[in-house]
């Protein structure tokens, strides 16, 4: 779409004058950035609050409100990246980081000018009242709410901490094709930790839920629903002990445990390795690579999702890309550079932290899709294993595909039930080995929506789903 130059014809005003730049400046200032050569140029504005609040037994202790404000430069010329960035949005200072990213990536190519046309919004943020709007002090009966419905529950809860954050970002992207995305992004993120005593021992728990809505998420059903999971196990936790390890059949619950479908296999589907040849399945593409009832997605498109991106940080609009499709590795999660590298369209998956950071390859939503069997008639096909529904710190070696998660939550299996609750035991496998050895799907897929952060050189929010799955042999390291 044409638009003129003042951009009066748009419904995007808010975003120039927030950043107190016009159209014909944005030209001028990837003219700027070419000027020394260069393939690609794109400018990244960001105008970020942040708010805080925290609860320790009922009574406030801390609470925040701060601003990040400024715009980054990249220029492409091949392998080479030139990027800078400044905390103002004045033209001296982004013409100065525009020469800073452009004598970086400087090469003998003069880009032409393009016509500038702004790219649709997809409105993935359900929104009734921006956290803007609110005061952080308006949240805090419901945070005492939510302490008091957590503490009614279950006589042994000595401690409860519960934190309320919210983040809205006004974003504005341009770049050399004339492609210009504008987003609001809210995010509101709720965290009860929790601490039980009995008989002299101590467990905590801690439950969460992260979307990208207004202030409508804050509810009395969303306490409910929190204190609900914050007391649910607890007498298992009490109970449990270390089992002994060996190699074994293991059950992955629906939902939370997803998360080592993301650090285990996610990240090695992230273009950026597999373009530089460190990821195990680099070079794979097309290949069978587990069963053809196994579909793994990196889904940009859930509504109010943590993961949800109406445009990725690169101005690609979000979208579900199919990593493994029936079987087989269908598609690398790609940033522009690696799609150009691949000579394939750019997945919607190019995210940074902020503007002080080039974008990079990241996931968004990481789910398996449902397969055919019920979670019970899964846990009764095993005869000894071990069932876990959460983790926690896992680590990953992405050449390798090698990984280690430590089991927060979990029983045993014996002749197909449910047993004694374990705790304190590590799951260790390889990723390709761990795809190729799921013997069963359920069809309970649960996207968990804890505020999960992903930390690939940079934060950025992410969730993450499974249904319920069987692993035929993985190593359980217990006694």
């Amino acid at each position: 779409m044409r638009i003129d130059k003042d951009m009066k014809k748009t419904d995007s005003r808010h975003f120039p004058d927030t950043f107190r730049i016009t159209v014909p400046q944005l030209e001028t200032l990837v003219a700027t950035a070419l000027g020394s050569g260069g393939t690609w140029a794109d400018l990244y504005f960001e105008y970020s609050t942040y708010s805080d609040l925290t609860l320790r037994d009922g009574e406030v202790t801390s609470g925040g409100f701060h601003t990040d404000y400024g715009a980054g430069i990249r220029v492409l010329n091949g392998e080479k990246t030139g990027y800078a960035y400044a905390e103002t949005t004045g033209m001296q200072d982004l013409t100065e980081a525009a020469k800073a990213a452009s004598a970086i990536a400087s090469s003998r190519r003069r880009t032409p000018p393009v016509n500038v046309r702004i790219l649709e919004n997809h409105s993935l943020y359900p929104m009734a009242r921006p956290w803007r709007q609110a005061d952080m002090a308006d949240f805090i009966p419901f945070l005492k709410m939510l302490e008091q419905k957590i503490r009614s529950r279950d006589s042994r809860v000595h401690k409860v901490i519960a934190r309320l954050a919210a983040t809205q970002s006004d974003i504005m992207m341009f770049n050399s094709s004339g492609e210009l995305a504008c987003d609001t992004r809210p995010c509101g993120s709720i965290v009860a930790s929790v601490i039980f005593t009995q008989g002299g021992r101590t467990e905590s728990k801690s439950v969460s839920r992260s979307f990208r809505r207004g202030t409508e998420m804050v509810t009395e059903r969303l306490a409910e629903e929190m204190a609900a999971e914050a007391v649910s196990g607890i007498d298992a936790r009490f109970e449990a002990r270390r089992p002994k390890g060996g190699q074994m059949p293991v059950v992955m619950g629906a939902g939370a445990s997803g998360i080592l479908l993301h650090e285990a296999m996610g990240h090695a589907f992230e273009a950026d390795f597999n373009r530089k040849g460190q990821s195990i399945f680099s070079g794979r593409i097309g290949e069978k690579i587990c069963d053809a009832g196994i579909s793994i997605v990196d889904d940009g498109t859930i509504p109010g999702n943590r993961g949800a991106c109406n445009f990725d940080d690169e101005g690609v609009p979000g979208q579900k890309t199919w990593m493994v499709k029936d079987g087989i590795l269908n598609s690398y999660l790609h940033d522009r550079i690696s799609a150009a590298w691949a000579g394939v369209p750019p997945t919607g998956n190019g995210r940074r932290e902020s503007f002080r950071f080039n974008p990079i390859p990241r996931m968004r939503a990481t789910y398996m899709e449902n397969g055919t069997a019920s979670a019970d008639d899964i846990i009764a096909s095993v005869r000894k294993g071990i069932y876990v529904d959460e983790f926690s710190n896992g680590q990953v070696r992405i050449g390798e595909g090698d990984f280690t998660f430590f089991v927060k939550s979990g029983r045993l299996i014996e002749n197909g039930r449910l047993t004694a609750p374990v705790k304190d035991i590590n799951i260790i496998g390889n990723g390709p080995r761990a795809l190729a050895d799921i013997a069963a799907v359920g069809n309970d897929l649960k996207i968990d929506d804890g505020t999960w952060t992903c930390g690939k050189e940079q934060n950025v929010p992410v969730s993450c789903g499974i249904p319920t799955v069987l692993v035929k042999n993985l190593t359980v390291g217990g006694e």
